[in-house]
């Protein structure tokens, strides 16, 4: 049996977010795109809020954890401006 990721899962309860051009399945679609967005948000904060918290911590763990998520916001950063 193959194994599903969170992603897979995320996608499965979603839905599609991609428009294909008819009305019903495009409103439908969009309202699966504002899901998704809000939710890539909230994630976006978590990992954010993370980074800021412990990122003068002392203790290996969470300053390991604070900067995976720091160089990780900065590498989202990066990234789509690029594409701008």
């Amino acid at each position: 049996m193959s194994e599903i990721n969170v992603y897979e899962v995320v996608k499965k309860l979603v839905g599609e977010i991609n428009p294909v051009g008819e009305t019903n399945t495009d409103k439908r679609r969009f309202e699966n795109l504002k899901v998704m967005i809000d939710l890539v948000d909230e994630l976006l904060l978590d990992i954010s809020d993370m980074g800021f918290r412990y990122r003068n911590n002392y203790q290996d763990s969470m300053k390991k954890a604070s900067n995976s998520a720091n160089n990780f916001l900065d590498n989202v950063s990066r990234t789509y401006k690029k594409e701008q």
